[in-house]
């Protein structure tokens, strides 16, 4: 491959690879819901993306494919300083507002400031190129501004979501061997003040590799700060100035870690490296959301998920684009908060979960009429499968009935989006995903790897590389090649089950492992099993998922006690607040249900499925031929009813 400059993905000069015509309309399955203002042709040079003088084919086999080999570029330089030297410099980077109200505004050229203010404030506590960092924040600018300053000089930030406990933040501590924290002292969360910086302090009890700990002031609570190990980010930037030049850096250079459960019960660190995830959320960004440059977009995801990495901060600003983030919930103080956020700003593009969606519509329509939306002009969907109601309901309550919706496909692991309609020029069915983006190539499998044919359920494979494709399992490669590609030999196994129609429409209807979604975050059963069992009380237990109206699934817990041990309400409670101080409080189960025995087959595995019948109140129908002991499974089902 050439040993070429991939510096500015905006400079590009290629030949168009594609060249296709639409006609903008949207379609349900029982009606074609006409979109005149969208009656336009649009042609679609997705050539433009990608530096013409790199091949844009990866250099090795699957999995483990690389792009852009012999590119140098930083993705500090192309999200910030590409844009100073046009009006862009003074056009708003980021809005922000916080759960209490206070709000801020940082223009390209602001955050390009203060970004290189921290990316010496890094260099100043002797963090490197190469060094893992862990980002633990709230949904504030300085998230984005520690992300970016890692990239400017090429260190590795992991960024943990806020509501994750100690034990998660050490788990991704040991796992990634970061250095460095940086830190809040506290977030706004409801009301409340979440204890961020104590939450450090817990799970850096004992021995770790943390030399330094950051801390950003935000909520005012009190901390504890570590001699020789905590400063204070206000201090530290009074010992530096913002001249900082990007650190050009390999197109295959580590970018992030970003954690996500998986089936053994180990959170796996997937790697995203930077030319191939660039090209990958720029293109997306520019093309699904049909990004204008007048364009304000929320993304409604918090920062520390892959849906805020490439949505609020990497693919708006490499785009150009004006971000907006939010810190507090949805309904604080009360259940208008995301209306009064688009009618104040006028927001041209909202996406968010169908969780979220599920929600607006419990609350109520009064919530939404009371506000002006007429700013918004395309509204997009994430993290889980969208039922058709909920669909329905946003586009005509939200959208007004004007808006296209794009209700996409990704994953962590796919770094962008995959599966999606194109705004106006995709036609569109209420629930499905439609159509996959630009070169990616998906297929729906039976057990032996062979294509089905349509509206038959499967497998979903991927069956070439594409550039923002995680690299690997950080520090696992055996794991990663064995839970991604071992199955079907050369091609890429997503885990979601899924169906294609008679269009050629992909329908996801779910996890094919035991990885739960609940509202649209990955949860591994296997790490809230454990959690339960580290309970002193417990025995053993079996979590698995039911349907939930709200959150997509629902987790119920099965538990057998220790003996001598009797099952109370108040243990029900007790187990539920354990799982989420190990875990987290979006692990926290459902319901808890204590159980004599679990069902096992003769070989001792827990019959996860026959669980599942009984908590989502279904009569047990699969196969019970390995079942050991048939008594369990009546006094479970009669403990149902």
């Amino acid at each position: 491959m050439p040993n070429k400059s991939l510096r500015h993905i905006r400079d590009c000069s290629c030949t168009p690879i594609l060249n296709r015509t639409w006609s903008r309309s949207v379609f349900s399955n029982h009606q074609r819901i006409s979109q005149k203002t969208h009656e336009s042709k649009v042609s679609i040079n997705i050539g433009e993306c990608i530096e013409s003088r790199l091949s844009s084919r990866p250099n090795s086999g699957r999995p483990f494919a690389e792009w852009f080999v012999g590119g140098k570029l930083n993705i500090s330089e192309n999200c910030l300083d590409r844009h100073l030297t046009g009006p862009r410099r003074n056009k708003a980077a980021i809005i922000w507002e916080g759960e209490p109200g206070d709000k801020r505004t940082l223009t390209y050229q602001q955050l390009h400031h203060e970004v290189c203010r921290f990316a010496n404030v890094l260099k100043r506590n002797k963090i490197k190129k190469g060094d893992r960092i862990i980002i633990y924040l709230p949904n504030i600018p300085e998230t984005a501004i520690a992300m970016l300053a890692c990239a400017r000089i090429g260190a590795v930030h992991s960024v943990v979501f806020g509501g994750f406990s100690s034990d998660s933040i050490r788990d991704r501590i040991t796992d990634s061997g970061a250095i460095a924290v940086v830190t809040a002292d506290g977030a706004h969360r409801r009301g409340a003040i979440v204890p961020l910086k104590k939450n450090v302090d817990d799970a850096l009890r004992g021995r770790t590799s943390i030399k330094r700990v950051i801390v950003f002031r935000r909520a005012g609570n009190e901390i504890h700060m570590e001699e020789d190990r905590d400063v204070w980010w206000h201090r530290e930037l009074e010992y530096v100035d913002a001249n900082c030049p990007p650190t050009p850096l390999g197109s295959e250079h580590p970018l992030y870690l970003l954690y996500t459960s998986g089936s053994t019960g180990k959170p796996k660190g997937i790697l995203h490296t930077t030319g191939g995830y660039l090209v990958g959320v720029y293109s997306t960004m520019k093309y699904v959301f049909d990004i204008r440059d007048e364009d304000i977009f929320w993304c409604t995801a918090d920062v520390g998920w892959v849906t805020g990495h490439s949505y609020i901060v990497y693919g708006p600003l490499a785009n150009g684009a004006t971000t907006v983030m939010y810190e507090g919930a949805p309904n604080w103080p009360e259940p208008d908060r995301f209306w009064k956020i688009i009618e104040e700003y006028r927001i041209n593009i909202l996406y968010t979960a169908p969780t979220a969606i599920r929600a607006f519509i419990r609350w109520g329509d009064h919530w939404v009429t009371k506000h002006d939306l007429s700013s918004l002009r395309l509204l997009g969907t994430v993290g889980e499968p969208i039922n058709p109601e909920a669909w329905m309901w946003y586009y005509k309550n939200i959208g007004g009935g004007r808006c296209p919706i794009v209700d996409t496909w990704w994953q962590t692991e796919t770094g962008s989006i995959l599966i999606t309609p194109l705004p106006g020029a995709i036609p569109t069915k209420p629930g499905s995903a439609t159509l996959p983006f630009f070169g990616v190539d998906p297929a729906i499998v039976d057990e032996k790897g062979r294509e089905v044919g349509p509206n038959v359920g499967g497998k979903l494979i991927l069956r070439r590389p594409w550039p923002a494709m995680l690299r690997t399992i950080y520090g696992d490669k055996a794991r990663y090649r064995q839970q991604y590609w071992s199955e079907f030999k050369g091609n890429y196994l997503t885990g979601d089950g899924a169906r294609r129609d008679e269009d050629g429409y992909f329908w996801i209807v779910g996890r094919i492992d035991d990885v739960l979604n609940v509202a649209g975050h990955r949860l591994g059963t296997s790490e809230i099993e454990s959690a339960l069992v580290s309970h002193p009380r417990v025995a053993e237990a079996a979590v698995v998922s039911r349907p939930d109206e709200l959150k997509g699934q629902g987790v119920v817990a099965f538990v057998t006690l220790k003996a001598g041990i009797d099952p109370t309400r108040g243990l029900q409670a007790e187990l539920r607040d354990h799982v989420g101080i190990h875990i987290g409080a979006i692990a926290k189960p459902d319901e808890v249900r204590f159980a004599e025995a679990l069902p096992k087959t003769r070989s001792g595995k827990i019959m996860r499925r026959l669980l599942k019948e009984i908590a989502s109140g279904a009569k047990v129908t699969g196969d019970t031929t390995t079942l050991e002991d048939f008594g369990v499974l009546a006094k479970l089902s009669d403990s149902e009813e």
